[in-house]
C-alpha cells in the first residue's frame, strides 16, 4: 500500500474522532477526562454493535484486503476494482454496498483508537501534575496495546478470509475493550461521586465480589459460543424452538463443530463442514444460554438485596430478559437482521452492567474491609485487667 493511501487513511481517523472530541471539549462538564473516557465507552459500544451487523450482513470482505479497500483510501476511490468483482460474483462478498459496511466499521474503529490515545495522553498529563488515584494512566496504557492487538485480529479476520476462531476472537477482544473502558469509567465517577459503602458489611460484600466474577465468567463464555455461532453460520441450524429439529437431543457432531484451527466453512482435513457439526455448535450455544440465565439471574437478585447494588442489579435482570427475548425472536423470526443485531447489542449491555456491578462490589468490600478493621483498632480491647 502506498504511503499517500496510509495517509489519507489516517487523516479519516483523525476526522473520525473530531466529532466526539469536539463534544466533550465544548461541553459544560468541568471534568472533561471522565467525559471522554464516557464517550469512548459508547463509541467502543457502537462499534461493537457496527461490527455484528457487518458479520450478520455478510460484508466481513466487503474489501478483501487491510487497512484498506483493494489498497485504497476507501471504496470511492476502489470503485473500478468492486464494479469488477461485483461483476464477476452479483451475490458474492464484494459489493459496493458491502464495501461500504466494511470500510465505515474499520474507520470508526479507526477513530476510537485515536480517541483511546488522547485518553492516555490526557491520563499521563494528569497523572504528572496531580498523581491522583484516578488519573493513574496504567490502565489507559494498558488500553492502547490492547486496541493494537484487536486491530491486529481485524486485520488477519480479513486477511485469513473470516477463519472463525480469529472473528471470534476479535469479538471477545472488543467485548474486553469495552469492559476495560467501563472500568476505567466506573474510577472516574468514584472520583467525582464517591460510593461511602454504607451498610455493606466485608462477608456480604466478598460474596458479591464472587457472584459478580462469576456471572462476567459465564458471559464470556456465552459471548465466546455465541460468536463461534455466528462465525460459522449456524444460527439457523435449529430451526424450532424450544427442541431443536424437533427433538431435545438432535444428532450432533461435536469434534468437527468445535475443532478451533480450520477454514470457515470446512473441517480441519478441508472437508465440507458436516451439518451435525453446525447443529452441535448452535445447541451448545442454546444449552448454556439456561447456565447463564441461571448464573446471571441469580447475581442480579443478590445485587437487589443490597441497597447500593440495587440499581445496578435491576439493570442486570432486565438486560437479561431482553436478550433471553431477543434470542429465542432470533430463532422463532427465522434470524431476522435487526433482532440478531440487537441480540449482539444486548450481549455488549451486559458486559457493561456486568463490569460495573464488578467495580461496586470490589470497591465496597474493600471499604466495608478497611471500615471493620478501622473500628477494630479503635474500640476498647476486650478482657483488659
Amino acid at each position: 500500500m502506498q504511503i499517500a493511501t496510509l495517509a489519507q487513511m489516517g487523516v479519516t481517523a483523525v476526522l473520525a474522532a473530531t466529532l466526539p472530541l469536539s463534544m466533550v471539549w465544548m461541553s459544560a462538564d468541568a471534568n472533561k477526562y471522565r467525559k471522554l473516557v464516557w464517550v469512548g465507552v459508547f463509541l467502543t459500544f457502537d462499534l461493537i454493535v457496527f461490527g455484528a451487523f457487518t458479520r450478520l450482513s455478510d460484508s466481513g470482505l466487503g474489501c478483501p484486503d487491510w487497512p484498506g479497500c483493494y489498497g485504497l483510501a476507501n471504496p470511492i476511490l476502489a470503485l473500478d476494482a468492486i464494479s469488477s468483482a461485483q461483476a464477476l460474483r452479483p451475490s458474492g462478498p464484494v459489493t459496493l454496498l458491502k464495501a461500504w459496511i466494511e470500510m465505515t466499521h474499520r474507520y470508526l474503529a479507526m477513530g476510537i483508537a485515536v480517541l483511546i490515545v488522547t485518553i492516555m495522553a490526557q491520563a499521563w498529563r494528569r497523572w504528572g501534575q496531580s498523581r491522583r488515584p484516578e488519573f493513574s494512566p496504567w490502565l489507559p496504557t494498558a488500553l492502547f496495546f490492547f486496541v493494537c492487538l484487536q486491530g491486529a485480529f481485524g486485520a488477519w479476520t480479513v486477511t485469513m478470509k473470516l477463519q472463525p476462531v480469529i472473528v471470534t476472537i476479535h469479538l471477545l477482544l472488543g467485548m474486553c475493550l469495552l469492559a476495560s473502558l467501563a472500568w476505567l469509567g466506573g474510577r472516574q465517577d468514584n472520583a467525582v461521586t464517591p460510593l461511602t459503602g454504607a451498610g455493606c458489611t466485608a462477608p456480604a460484600m466478598r460474596r458479591m465480589r464472587l457472584l459478580a466474577a462469576l456471572a462476567a465468567l459465564l458471559l464470556l463464555i456465552q459471548i465466546a459460543l455465541g460468536g463461534w455461532v455466528s462465525t460459522n453460520y449456524a444460527a439457523l441450524a435449529c430451526g424450532d424452538f424450544p427442541l431443536c429439529d424437533g427433538k431435545l437431543v438432535p444428532a450432533m457432531d461435536f469434534g468437527q463443530g468445535f475443532t478451533v484451527w480450520r477454514a470457515l466453512g470446512e473441517t480441519a482435513s478441508g472437508q465440507y463442514l458436516p451439518f451435525s457439526a453446525l447443529t452441535a455448535i448452535h445447541w451448545m450455544h442454546r444449552s448454556f444460554a439456561l447456565v447463564l440465565f441461571a448464573g446471571i439471574g441469580y447475581t442480579a437478585y443478590c445485587a437487589r438485596a443490597h441497597p447500593s447494588l440495587r440499581l445496578t442489579g435491576g439493570r442486570i435482570a432486565l438486560a437479561l430478559l431482553l436478550q433471553a427475548g431477543t434470542g429465542i425472536a432470533t430463532i422463532s423470526l427465522n434470524y431476522p437482521l435487526p433482532i440478531a443485531v440487537l441480540h449482539n447489542a444486548g450481549a455488549a449491555l451486559l458486559v457493561v452492567l456486568l463490569t460495573m456491578l464488578n467495580y461496586r462490589a470490589k470497591f465496597h468490600f474493600e471499604f466495608a474491609r478497611a471500615t471493620s478493621g478501622t473500628s477494630r483498632l479503635s474500640s476498647p480491647a476486650r478482657h483488659q485487667p
